[in-house]
Order: C-alpha cells, then structure tokens, then sequence
C-alpha cells in the first residue's frame, strides 16, 4: 500500500522527490519499515511507467529466505529462437510448450512475454538469454540432436549430457613490450600442444555419470579458450570500445579456434576422427567453411540467418590477419582430408580462478574491472594494486618516466604521509599521536583503500581510540579535529583517486585506453558503454566453437527499456549468449550504496527519523560490543530509575539464533516485570564461553551502579533530545576485550589489520 501511493504520486512528475506529496509518502513508507532499496525501485519504476510487483520478502544477506531458498548460486538464461523474435516485431502471440511433452500450455503475447524478461533482468540481473536459432546453426553435430542448453556460465554449449575440459591461455604473455609486437608464433605453438593435452584429458577425465563419460567420450568437445585479452589491448595502447580492438581480438579468437582444429585434423590422421563424426561430416565442414568466411571477410555465408562479424583486414595488424587465414585454410584442408578428432575445441570461460592463479589482470574476453583493485591476503589484511598495464601503456603512448610517475601517483596514491599538505606526521603528533602509533599507522597506509580504515582501535590502541572517540561512531579523524575537505585531500594523496581522469600530463584523447567496465575510484565518470561489451562478443563469437561467458555491466541508471533493447541488438549482433549485470539491481545490496548516489531521497528519510522518534521521559541506555569483527548492539529500556525491558540487536544472527535469542530476552524481560533484579538475572544466563550472552551478562549486572542509586542515569550526561543514552565509557567499556565470534575465547592476536582467534583460528574477515 505505501509503496503503491509512492508510485502513484512519483508518475509523471518531472522532480517527484520536490514534490511535497511524494516526500510525505516516502516519509510514510519509511515509518513503515519499507526498505530503501524498495522505495527507490518503486521511485525509478514510476519514472519508466511501470507496476512494482508487492510480494513481500526479507532481503538481509543473512535473512531466512537467502538460508533455505534453493538455487541461489545458478545463472537463469532463457533460450530464445529466432522465431520469437518474428513474433515479437509482428505483435503475434507466442505459445508455451511443456519441456517433456512439447504440447502447448499457454499462449500469451510475446510483447508480454519480453516485458517480463527486460524487466526480470532490470531488477535482479536474471534471466539472461541464449539465442537458439544462432547457437543451432553453429552446432557442427546435429544429428546427434539439437543443442538444448549449457553449463551455467554460458560458455558450453553442445548436446545434452556431454561434458569438456577447460583451459585457458594468458595473451599477455605471448607480447614483448620492448619491440611491441606479439609473438604469433609462440602463441600458435602454444594452441597446438593444449589441443593435444586436452584430447588426452578426454581419455583422463573422470565424469558425474556413465551416460555423461560416454557420450563425452564419443565426441570429444574441448574448451580451449584465452584470458587477458583487456591488459594485451591496453598494453597496445588499443581501447577495448575501438573497431581496432575489436579487430585485434577477432584476429586472436580466429587464430586460436582454427589453429586447434587444424591440430584436431592431424589428430584424426593418426588417431581417427570422433566416432560420430561421418555422420555429421557435411554439416561440420559447412561450420567450418564459416567460420573461415568471416576470417577473410566474405559477403556470403552458408546456412546462417544472421551474418557475423568478421575480421576488419584494413585494422587488423598484417601478422595476426595472415596467421588467422593461414589456420583457417589449413583446418578445412585437414578436415576435408581426414575429419577431426574432436567435434568443438574452444570456448570462452569466465577464468575467474584461474584468472588468479596465472595473474591476469583480465579475466577471459573481459577489460579491467577498475583500475585499482583490493586483493585480500591470506595473512590478514589486504594488498593494493593498480593493473600492471597502465605504466607500460604511458610508456606506449610516449610518456616521460617522470610523467608515467605522476600519473600512477594520482591514480594509486603515494601510500605515504610524507609530504601531504593536510594530515601530515606533524599535524598527527600535535593532536596526540606517539610515534609509536605513528609507525602502526605508516605500515598500513600503502596498501589503504582509506585512510579511515587505518585509523582504527587496532592500530592506534583501544584505549586511545576510545578516549577520542568519546563513545560516537564516525571517522577518527573528524573526531581529533581535521574536517572532511582536509580528508579527502589527504586521502587522494595517500591512497589515490584510482582513476586517470584528471590525472597531471595525461590527455584526454588517451582516456578511452584506460577505460574499465565500471566507473574508477570516487570521481571517475568514465566506463565503458554496455554495447562496447556488446561489440566485442560479436567480434569473438564468429571464431569460437563454443560460446563466450561475459558479463554486460550496466549503470545504474539504466531503465528496463534499455535493457530490452541490448537484448534484441545482441541477437543481431549474432552474440550467442548474452547476461548483464545493472549496478545496484540487487535488493541486499549495502543501503549506503543506494543513499550515497541519492542525497535527496537520504535527505528526505533523515527528515523522518528526525520527526518520527517520540520525545518523552522514557530512556534508554545502549551499549554497542564487538563479537569479532560484528557488533552487538545491548538496549535496556527504562522508565524513571525502573528497568522496563532488554533487548539485543544482532541483524548478522542466523533465523534460528533469533529464535533462540528472542526465546532467552522473552524470559528475561518476564523476569524483569516481576520485579526480579537485573543483577540477579545476570548470573542466571551467565554461560562459559559464549560471546553473546558473556556481553548480555556484564549488561544486566551493570544496572546496580544505576537503578537504585542516589545519583541515577544522570552521571551519564549524555542525553539526546530523543531520550536516548549511552553509558559512560567507563561503564560501558568494562570488560571489552575482543572475544571470537567462532569460540567465544578472548585469546585474539594482531594478524595485519585483523585479528586471529589463537584457539580456533577464526578471523574478524580478513582471511
């Protein structure tokens, strides 16, 4: 009901958020505990004119729903022929068949139907879509039956219940920067001898099922495909959004798929070819015949609906045009000679993992996520970089090295305070620091993602921090009195701005080089547009067996129209497989996120907070504890000097540690009303051992320094004008030693910025 007045009121308002009757509505649904991330769908749903659908749901990451829901960690596609798409442009209704059957069960629009699916994606990043007629026509055995489906990812699509290996080549390690150029021959070679090791993989291969290990058997379908293809562009001084790089990387996919089915030729001169493969001779060489077409460019094509994209010859470098032709000629003249061994070899994989094992700065066909990235040690702590190929692109581009110096300086930050014209060693030492906090906190500046993360209790010691903090939550450094303009100064000097827009020396025509998937750092406007993405699949596909995982990253402020339309240009495009991913389309995305890029909508709700909290003589004294790396937030509610109730606010518990909670507070609380003192209570859930109910124990036994005193809440002097309070920090610090949230044992010791539990070895999130 609050969410539908939202949308009502918002529709075709030109500023909804000024309107004085949308801002009571949200303020409204806001009392209501409507989620943010609900209001501010429902605000960007009413600006494209459509409905929200009101199924209620709890969307905290650790709610009971993201426990016991099935299916969470699979990738929702649905296949589209092209039929549909006929369909759709003729406004005809499309009937829905049973998957066993094929009788139809439904018929409803197919303008409905898309609708649902633009707007599915919109809002959860699901479904994406497989373009079946495309995936058919490309399928080299469709007499063994047509290809229904694929792995998760995208990449592997062949007949049902077969299976391949998948292995991956890192580009960049085939370039030598000094003579810029790229070492055909050694990738060439290297596509050879990982055809011959997965061939024998299919012989190795263990399989889930007899059906599986002997269908896979029989075909034999290799995943050879490549990683890194965004660093080897950038390296090059190429923008990954560039008809050049788009060349550049159909060359390489031409390169690699007709290199391998060239080596699956010679395999099948000695070895013999797949067993299924006389059967499907004429329809493989006729995929072979194409993919070979669209390597030299030609006008026609055998069998196909959509024409691919095919190498530019003008923009491709001569050396890899002419290694592209010359495997291409030579796998359809194996092939015609003597078949081949393997029915597909190469695809194009996600190479998340593996991606990390071979450092790669890109994953698959991917570009760079951001620039500056974190990456998480083992040991505790985290390790800033910025993409190894942003030096050696200045170098390209004809920078000096004192340039390339500062350039990298702005982006990912001197990593010290030497030097800063705002919070220097100085300015820190005069406002209390040591300098043996002074070297706790050097230590960690370098590889900072904010200076605010390395002024912590752990670095600067736990009673200093608390002393300065005087029991407010915030930034250090506020509190010891630097202000936000001298912070964020500091903090691009120290840690970077993670960007190269902006950046001393660099011009802005060399920016699209340096372009990510998502916008760099807090002040970077820059990313690469979704059809950019868009673009390079096509330019990859017509050379890949297979298909290619990729993912299209979006704004946030695209709309459900948009996303339609991406989808029914991929198609054109004769992608195989598209899925996308719009920034903040998640429900249980952090609610900072969606406040931070909507200061008039966070306005407007802390206007409610403000008028919504009753003032009036009850009280209430909170104390916040940490359990490892969570905090547990303890409220005792009072009336006068009287204990009324107690409550515990762990939002990270699981549904049936809730349970269980409420279950003890109910017992509690019960107690309290029948007068029972709290003191009492205390040593009846006192439990051994136990981080929670250690801190609810020192909670209730804290109240006989309060209730009953000739001196009672007052001492505190901390009231608000909403009647709450906080304890003193000498009351409310008693006891505080970090306990672990795996043991419940106090025994924690430093572990880079973290701490590890010397009993469990539990960490607070670091390792």
């Amino acid at each position: 009901k609050r969410l539908s007045t939202v949308m009502e009121l918002a529709k075709n308002k030109v500023a909804p958020l000024e309107d004085s009757t949308v801002q009571h509505a949200i303020k409204a649904a806001a009392k209501d505990e409507i989620p943010v991330n609900y209001i501010v769908r429902a605000l960007n749903l009413a600006k494209q004119g459509y409905d929200l659908p009101l199924a209620e749901f709890d969307t905290h990451y650790e709610s009971e729903a993201y426990l016991t829901v099935a299916g969470q960690n699979s990738n929702n596609s649905v296949r589209v022929p092209n039929e549909f798409f006929d369909a759709l442009d003729n406004g005809r209704d499309w009937q829905l068949k049973s998957r066993r059957g094929g009788e139809t069960m439904r018929t409803i629009a197919a303008q409905k139907l898309w609708d649902d699916i633009g707007y599915c994606a919109w809002a959860s990043a699901d479904p994406g879509i497989q373009y079946d007629t495309t995936i058919n026509e490309w399928h080299t055995c469709p007499e063994g039956g047509r290809i229904n489906g694929s792995n998760p990812c995208s990449e592997y699509m062949f007949l049902d219940d077969t299976a391949c290996n998948l292995a991956s080549i890192n580009l960049i390690k085939y370039y030598d920067a000094p003579t810029e150029t790229f070492d055909v021959k050694g990738y060439r070679h290297a596509i050879r001898l990982w055809t011959i090791a997965l061939e024998i993989s299919v012989l190795m291969a263990h399989f889930p099922s007899e059906q599986i290990a002997v269908k896979s058997y029989e075909y034999r379908t290799l995943g050879l495909g490549f990683a890194n293809i965004g660093t080897l562009l950038m390296l090059q001084g190429i923008p990954y959004d560039s008809d050049k790089g788009r060349a550049f990387c159909g060359a390489i996919a031409a390169i690699m798929t007709g290199d391998s089915y060239a080596t699956s030729g010679e395999l099948a001169s000695i070895l013999g070819p797949f067993k299924h493969y006389q059967a499907n001779k004429e329809h493989m060489l006729r995929v072979i015949r194409n993919h070979r077409r669209a390597a030299y460019d030609s006008k026609e094509y055998e069998g196909l609906t959509i024409k691919p994209l095919a190498i530019d010859q003008e923009l491709c470098p001569s050396s890899l045009l002419e290694a592209a032709h010359d495997a291409w000629d030579m796998a359809l003249e194996k092939g015609q000679a003597f078949g081949y061994r393997n029915a597909q070899t190469t695809v194009i994989a996600p190479t998340g993992t593996i991606g990390l094992v071979m450092d790669c700065d890109t994953t698959g066909v991917e570009p760079d996520y951001a620039l500056v990235k974190f990456k998480k040690l083992a040991g505790g702590g985290f390790f800033k970089i910025v993409n190894n190929s942003v030096k050696g692109a200045l170098a390209k581009l004809g920078y000096t090295e004192e340039q390339r110096n500062d350039i990298i300086a702005y982006c990912l930050g001197h990593g010290s305070l030497d030097n800063c014209p705002t919070i220097n060693v100085e300015s820190l030492r005069a406002r209390g620091l040591n300098d043996e906090q002074l070297t706790a906190v050097r230590k960690e500046l370098k590889n900072a993602m904010q200076l605010h993360f390395v002024f912590n209790q752990w670095t600067l010691g736990e009673t200093f921090y608390n002393n300065a903090m005087q029991g407010k939550s915030g930034s250090f450094l506020e509190a010891i009195g630097f202000t936000l303009e001298q912070i964020q100064a500091a903090d691009e000097y120290v840690c970077g701005t993670m960007t190269v827009e902006g950046a001393p020396h660099l011009r802005e025509e060399h920016y699209p080089i340096f372009d990510c998937a998502n916008k760099c750092g807090n002040t970077g406007t820059r990313y690469i547009h979704p059809y950019g993405h868009m673009k390079m699949l096509a330019a990859a596909q017509p050379f890949i067996s297979g298909a290619i995982s990729k993912t299209i990253n979006m704004p946030r402020e695209w709309t459900v129209e948009q996303i339609k339309k991406a989808y029914y240009d991929s198609w054109n495009m004769m992608i195989k497989a598209v899925a996308l991913y719009r920034d903040g389309c998640k429900l249980s995305q952090p609610l900072n996120t969606t406040m931070q890029d909507n200061s008039q909508l966070a306005s407007i709700l802390q206007e409610t907070t403000v008028e919504e909290v009753p003032v009036g003589p009850t009280t209430y004294v909170k104390k916040v504890v940490k359990v490892g790396a969570k905090r547990c937030v303890l409220t005792a509610h009072l009336e006068g000097e009287t204990v009324k109730g107690i409550s515990v606010d762990l939002d990270w518990q699981s549904p049936v540690q809730k349970v269980m909670m409420d279950a003890l507070l109910n017992t509690i609380n019960f107690s309290i009303q029948q007068n029972i003192a709290p003191q009492q209570l205390a040593s009846s859930v006192q439990v051994e051992g136990h981080p929670v109910l250690g801190h609810l124990y020192d909670f209730l036994a804290e109240f006989d320094l309060f209730v009953g005193s000739t001196t009672p809440l007052k001492v505190a002097a901390l009231a608000t004008s909403n009647g709450t309070q906080t304890l003193p920090v000498s009351v409310a610090m008693k006891d505080e030693k970090m306990k672990c949230a795996g043991c419940g044992a106090s025994q924690l010791r430093q572990n880079g910025t973290c701490m590890l539990c010397e009993v469990c070895g539990e960490t607070t999130g670091c390792s």
